[in-house]
């Protein structure tokens, strides 16, 4: 029978290791008691070990499947927000999440979605090779079936909500999504972090259809909202906790500092962004699925070197080109 080692970070909240079939392993979701029942912070991945995961932690919890009050995600990528339906199904309880990730969430999950054309007509015009945008479209295509059934979903739009009996801030963080949001608990000085701010790895920051233009440019003001605030402890969703938090968002602010530089001097007379990111990304096998995020981050850098006035963009007939 599956065992779940879950981490207890307060005297009513829980940090749960959901797996995940990527190289991170895991999505760390959160769980807290509440005087009239259970809330639940992000979900993970559809899949079943972490089907089986969640069985576990319910059973090891004593929690009832109608006994949870809350679910809440903190952004709309599958990794938190594929098994919402699924769960939603068993507790019924409703789906929070902000209001721009409502939106994201229908635009690429719903059945109607479009995406991966709009991708990979993106892509095309920034110089990615046919036959890799129809592998990154069917890839984005298989992706969408672990996002399923979808859940009914509510807007969260309070500015702070109860976990584990406790008051947290809700702190709207966009950058690695439009609507990603983290959770502030003021006494425990405790950040829920989600994607935001990582232990080893930095979160991808890319540019999408629909989403906005220039998410590297919202992520350093997120890092500084953040960075105001008074954090002994953060909790990412993937990773360790986090107990240096200002040294690491440093850290994060330097590595992306070398990436832009190294961007700028890559575009040099003029390169598509997929020619800057074969230099950076193609001295590794990548999959398609890589091969998305490498080119969507690539441009997310360009666009903010374009935005501060250190690269131009040049709009051809075949492709879009940017230079120094």
């Amino acid at each position: 029978m599956t065992q779940i080692e879950m981490e207890r970070i307060g005297d009513e909240m829980y940090r749960v290791p959901i797996p995940v079939p990527f190289p991170m392993k895991y999505v760390y979701c959160y769980v807290g008691r509440e005087t009239d029942g259970w809330s639940i912070i992000d979900v993970g991945f559809r899949y079943p070990e972490a089907i089986r995961a969640w069985e576990a932690v319910f059973r090891q919890l004593g929690i009832k499947p109608r006994h949870v009050r809350a679910i809440y995600i903190t952004h709309f990528h599958p990794d938190h927000f594929g098994l919402a339906g699924w769960m939603q199904q068993q507790t019924e309880a409703p789906v929070w999440i902000s209001e721009p990730d409502y939106a994201m969430a229908e635009r690429v999950w719903g059945e109607e979605s479009v995406q991966a054309c709009e991708v990979g007509a993106m892509f095309r015009r920034h110089g990615v090779p046919d036959e890799l945008v129809t592998d990154i479209e069917e890839s984005m295509w298989k992706l969408s079936l672990r996002v399923s059934p979808f859940p009914v979903l509510t807007v969260l739009d309070r500015s702070e909500i109860v976990l584990g009996q406790r008051r947290w801030a809700v702190i709207p963080v966009p950058g690695h999504s439009d609507g990603l949001i983290s959770f502030y608990q003021p006494e425990s000085r405790q950040l829920l972090a989600s994607d935001h701010v990582l232990d080893r790895i930095t979160p991808n920051i890319s540019v999408w259809p629909g989403a906005h233009p220039n998410p590297l440019e919202q992520y350093f003001a997120s890092l500084r909202k953040v960075e105001e605030l008074e954090v002994d402890v953060a909790l990412p969703a993937h990773g360790a906790v986090i107990r240096q938090f200002r040294e690491r968002i440093g850290d994060l602010f330097r590595h992306h500092e070398q990436r832009l530089q190294k961007m700028k001097a890559l575009a040099g007379a003029g390169r598509t962004a997929y020619e800057v990111a074969h230099r950076v990304f193609g001295h590794k096998p990548l999959t398609a699925h890589q091969w998305r995020f490498a080119v969507a981050e690539t441009l997310a850098h360009l666009e903010y070197l374009v935005s501060v006035g250190e690269l131009q963009k040049e709009e051809h007939r075949h492709a879009i080109i940017y230079r120094q």
